[in-house]
């Protein structure tokens, strides 16, 4: 090709995207119908490194992504060896005496069971397709997935994080009052940044927006009620519930569990991305709490009968679970799965924290360790892939409420109340991942005896 046909040649990206995309079709010989198997091994190695990536999009851990991208290359007649991170992967395949290198990077993160349910069902049925299919039809099917859109519109999960953030308060000792304007605050702020997010606004600023919002919108509800109502003034420590919406779980559940399995590298960076927006998420809350002088006391006693409280519980992290699990685009059968597990392990945690004052760790682990337990028995049912019932069913044990605390009286210089905070936080986070590993420890061979 001359210069001038080079300058008169159409460009082939028309947006200056920061991370450009990699058309896949373009590394595959679109005029062979040869099976996978047979293919040169840039193609074998490409289709590899597109099913980890894709995976590692959907937010599951390193652990999986690698399990995965091993079985396709199994099932393809090559050896691979990847290093994972949280938004890019270096692999090399083998095959004989040729090898191949990639790096590989994605623009962001985020959760979305209903694709790794999909990804999942793509790497089982790989072996037996490998035999049949080219890798044009392969990336064919790839492409699907990928094109697949949200379960929900941005307004059904202002809905979820609304009745999730709404049971989250009920559970944390809040009153009928508290509930209702946590609901509303949730709702706008999450429905607000599930906007923001869809015009690709940076992480921190969506964060920001939809924290602040939230708040906002608690306190304008707590000052019109107490006008309208004479209200009183005693509502205030629920505005942490309105943005618990915004706290990582996912992240810092998966990184805990890489970390166990010696990916250091993966599990570093998972938290560290949590550790991010919770520090942005909390700053945010303390500042809006300063403007509208709100502070995060304790909340009334309910003084409600065992008989009554355990009930109300149980529904209560029911619709907590099942909202939580709706905002990582979970369908309806997986949000029903996280949400039974969930219901019995938080309402287990939580009666063995307030009724035989069994340490909030302690408790978190017990809850967790229920949790993956309850889903290995679902997982060999029905076959739902077990990290997306599981995390859901823990994020609502997720300590977002002391993360907060921590950064509002560290902000007011009370460092001493504000570390106690931190320490609770650290024990509970660092419970929950374990509780799931020694779960799967303990029903999954495999998982027991490999790192």
């Amino acid at each position: 090709m001359d210069l001038s046909e080079a300058l008169q040649r159409k460009p082939r990206y028309k947006t200056a995207k920061q991370h450009m995309e990699i058309n896949w079709h373009d590394i595959v010989k679109i005029d062979t119908d040869i099976p996978a198997v047979a293919a040169e091994l840039k193609e074998k190695a490409t289709l590899v490194a597109r099913v980890g990536s894709m995976l590692l999009f959907v937010g599951t851990s390193a652990w999986r992504v690698r399990s995965s991208m091993n079985k396709i290359s199994r099932a393809l007649g090559i050896s691979s060896n990847v290093d994972i991170g949280l938004t890019t992967l270096t692999y090399t395949c083998i095959e004989k005496d040729h090898h191949y290198t990639q790096t590989v990077a994605l623009p962001t993160t985020g959760v979305n069971t209903d694709k790794l349910m999909l990804l999942e069902c793509f790497v089982d049925e790989f072996p037996e397709k490998a035999l049949k299919y080219s890798t044009k039809q392969f990336h064919e099917i790839l492409d699907k997935i990928e094109a697949e859109k949200g379960n929900y519109e941005p307004w059904m999960l202002g809905f979820a994080s609304a009745f999730a953030c709404g049971a989250f308060t009920f559970l944390l000792g809040g009153g009928l009052m508290e509930i209702i304007f946590a609901f509303l605050g949730a709702g706008v702020g999450n429905y607000v940044r599930k906007h923001l997010l869809e015009k690709k606004i940076t992480l921190l600023m969506n964060v920001m927006i939809g924290v602040a919002t939230a708040c906002t919108v608690y306190v304008a509800s707590v000052k019109l009620s107490e006008w309208l109502f004479h209200l009183s003034p005693t509502h205030h420590a629920g505005y942490i519930c309105s943005m618990l919406f915004i706290i990582p779980g996912f992240p810092l559940i998966t990184g805990g569990i890489d970390l166990a399995k010696l990916d250091l590298r993966s599990g570093i960076e998972r938290i560290t991305y949590a550790v991010l927006i919770i520090s942005v998420a909390t700053l945010t809350g303390w500042v809006t709490a300063l403007i509208f002088n709100f502070n995060p006391d304790n909340f009334p006693d309910l003084k409600l009968h065992t008989a009554i409280i355990i009930p109300l519980r149980i529904v209560a992290s029911f619709i907590g679970i099942f909202g939580f699990s709706m905002m990582f685009n979970s369908n309806l059968f997986m949000a029903l799965c996280a949400s039974v597990i969930g219901m019995i392990s938080n309402v287990l945690r939580l009666e063995l924290s307030d009724e035989f004052d069994v340490p909030s760790g302690i408790s978190a682990f017990l809850g967790a360790l229920t949790s993956g337990l309850l889903a290995s028995i679902i997982d060999k049912k029905v076959g739902v892939p077990r990290i997306s019932i599981t995390v859901p069913s823990i994020v609502i044990m997720v300590p977002g409420m002391y993360m907060y605390k921590a950064v509002y009286f560290i902000g007011l210089n009370d460092t001493s109340t504000g570390m106690l905070w931190i320490g609770k936080t650290i024990l509970v986070v660092i419970a929950l991942p374990l509780g799931l590993i020694f779960a799967r420890i303990l029903t999954d061979s495999y998982f027991r005896h490999r790192s």
